[in-house]
């Protein structure tokens, strides 16, 4: 007998129900007969119509994710560059949603495969949401936002085979050479992460942070540093677990937070005047570049806490929705290409995936929104703004309005096709990377892992794979034949479960 207190269970439409295990059927008279379901039966009837429409479109990328609240607390005063409310006093903090995601696999793939992780966080300020959509790699793999369609097939899966291919893989970035420097950093010691709580979270883009009122900014690379430490899993590990515990990273991020071990993040800016950027030695919107710290050191600007989970992983994570136009006053985008495309792409993607509404979803909702300018629509459910004037400039509505943008830059050109070309340049930073891997000794293990992976591959995208990383230094292209040759004497030994073996076929 259940407590007097102990819900009743009902209908979509609230109506109790007597037993929702029942069924309103015709029966034959004989005690072993037939019996006939009726459309009578409402309970049956929406029970077996709600169910093939209980899911939404999965992501095309960041399909699988770990998520999480939390509150960011500004811990150093940055007023003297931003008028960004959440940033203007030590001390203040902010309610925070996080989405940590793998992003080429679907929602049941492994979570220690090697990839990049997405980094995602939704800052509910008093001056609207603020995003963060970052990895935890500090560069990416392409800079001309038109091929970001091609660089995700090619990690995903065959066309026709339908499971991911190493050939598909290396020959997109063998003719795409601009992601040599990412390619390094996803295949170096870094790209297994231990625990979702020991990555780091990298903004990728510069952003402009400046103060509207006095019309002036800086340029800014944003960096979360776990506060844990950065730990990495071996590829032989990660193997191991991706067979035995494929939800490792979701159920340790779920069981830290439930049992109070709160995983935290210190959050630093690099900091850049504009007239600086004009005489920089690389690009300061290319994604696939670094600020080198000895030019732009990190300065500290808060603390991210993870402290509680999701009522309902897909009320809170799933249908939760990340963009890098989201921003709030005293931030703003810069000319970065990439940022420019993904802030369209993302919000197209939410109005798809989850509906044009998605920002009335209490995983979305800022604080304050008056926005009547954006009416109707399926699942409208927030009083649709009764009836306030739905066009602008009405004589019947006063409004005040909010502050003015960011500065905006100074351009003078003209319209053109355009498609970034790889030079030299491409190749120094990832020289630079070469250099630490020897230092620390993790050059061996970076060969390791290519030669695992693109040894699968067509014989000629191997030979023009060595012959990418020879233009970063012959030593790299040297380690990764060797480690290939080694494979083939081993048979093919200590291959990763991240890649199928339909190119291994094709050779045949």
């Amino acid at each position: 007998m259940a407590p007097d207190d102990a819900p009743i269970v009902t209908l979509a439409e609230g109506r109790p129900v007597h037993d929702p295990t029942a069924a309103t059927v015709l029966r034959g008279e004989k005690p072993k007969g037939g019996q006939l379901s009726l459309l009578s039966d409402t309970q049956l009837i929406e029970t077996l119509a709600h169910f093939p429409r209980e899911r939404i479109p999965e992501r095309v990328v960041h399909a699988k994710a770990a998520g999480a609240w939390g509150e960011f607390e500004c811990t150093h005063d940055v007023s003297d560059f931003t008028s960004a409310a959440f940033l203007r006093k030590v001390g203040k903090k902010t309610k925070v949603l996080a989405r940590l995601s793998t992003v080429a696999g679907e929602k049941g793939s492994s979570d220690t495969t090697r990839d990049i992780r997405g980094f995602a966080l939704k800052m509910f300020t008093e001056e609207g949401n603020w995003d963060f959509v970052g990895n935890d790699l500090p560069v990416f793999f392409i800079r001309d936002p038109v091929k970001f369609p091609s660089l995700n097939r090619s990690h995903k899966r065959h066309p026709q085979t339908n499971v991911p291919d190493s050939t598909m893989f290396w020959d997109f970035h063998n003719n795409n050479q601009e992601g040599v420097h990412c390619l390094m950093q996803l295949f170096g010691g870094r790209g297994i992460p231990k625990s979702l709580r020991n990555i780091n979270g990298f903004g990728n883009h510069t952003f402009k942070f400046g103060k509207p009122e006095d019309s002036t900014f800086k340029y800014v690379k944003i960096h979360f540093k776990p506060d844990a430490g950065i730990q990495n899993l071996e590829s032989d590990e990660a193997v191991k677990l991706a067979g035995e515990e494929p939800d490792y990273h979701i159920k340790d991020l779920y069981n830290a937070i439930e049992k109070g071990d709160y995983p935290s993040w210190t959050m630093y800016f690099q900091i850049m005047d504009p007239k600086e950027a004009e005489t920089y030695r690389w690009n300061v919107f290319d994604i696939t570049r670094i600020w080198p710290q000895k030019d732009y050191p990190l300065r500290p600007i808060g603390r991210l806490t993870l402290n509680r989970n999701p009522d309902n992983h897909f009320q809170d994570i799933e249908q939760a929705a990340f963009s890098p136009s989201t921003m709030v006053p005293g931030i703003g985008p810069s000319a970065d290409p990439m940022l420019q495309a993904r802030m369209f792409s993302y919000p197209d993607a939410a109005r798809y995936r989850v509906g044009p509404n998605y920002q009335q979803l209490p995983c979305n909702r800022a604080q304050y929104v008056y926005s009547p300018y954006q009416r109707d629509g399926p699942m409208r459910v927030d009083g649709n703004y009764d009836g306030d004037p739905d066009y602008v400039r009405s004589s019947f509505r006063s409004l005040r309005l909010g502050p003015a943008d960011i500065a905006h830059d100074e351009w003078v050109g003209k319209v053109t096709q355009f498609s970034s070309e790889v030079t030299d340049e491409d190749f120094e930073q990832p020289r630079d990377l070469w250099k630490i891997f020897k230092s620390n000794g993790e050059d061996k293990v970076f060969a390791k892992n290519v030669a695992a992976h693109v040894g699968k591959a067509l014989p000629q995208v191997q030979k023009a794979t060595i012959e990418m990383f020879n233009r970063v230094d012959k030593e790299v292209g040297e380690a990764i034949q060797k480690a290939l040759d080694e494979l083939d004497s081993e048979g093919g030994a200590g291959i990763e479960h991240s890649s199928a073996p339909c190119s291994k076929e094709k050779k045949k």
